[in-house]
C-alpha cells in the first residue's frame, strides 16, 4: 500500500478546499482544509523525523515532541475538526481554518 504524502498531494488537496470555498460549501472545505492540514504535518514529520504518523494520536505525540507550534495549532482547532462530522460549519470558522492551513504551507515551504 502507498501512503507517503507528497508536496503534489498536498497541494491537491487544497486545491479541491479552495474550489469547495469558493463555491461556498464551508462544511466540505474545512474537512479537506483538515485533511491538508495533516497532509503538511505528515509530510514535514516524514522528512524531519522519518516517521509518518498512523492516527491522529500519533500525529500528535509527534508534533508536541519535534514541532510544538504546530502542535498547539492543530490542538487548539482540533475541536473544529470534530464538529465538522455533526455541525454545519460557517464561512468565518472556515476561512480561519484556510488561513492556518496557508500558513503552515508556507511556514514548511510546501509548493
Amino acid at each position: 500500500m502507498y501512503n507517503m504524502v507528497e508536496k503534489e498531494n498536498i497541494l491537491q488537496f487544497k486545491k479541491s478546499a479552495d474550489s469547495l470555498y469558493l463555491m461556498k460549501d464551508y462544511t466540505s472545505a474545512t474537512i479537506l482544509y483538515f485533511k491538508t492540514l495533516f497532509a503538511v504535518q505528515d509530510y514535514v514529520l516524514l522528512q524531519e523525523i522519518g516517521q509518518s504518523p498512523k492516527d491522529h494520536a500519533e500525529r500528535f505525540r509527534l508534533l508536541q515532541k519535534y514541532f510544538p507550534a504546530s502542535y498547539e495549532t492543530l490542538d487548539r482547532e482540533f475541536s473544529t475538526y470534530r464538529d465538522t462530522y455533526s455541525k454545519i460549519i460557517f464561512k468565518e470558522t472556515c476561512g480561519h481554518v484556510k488561513k492556518i492551513v496557508e500558513n503552515e504551507i508556507k511556514h514548511f515551504k510546501i509548493s
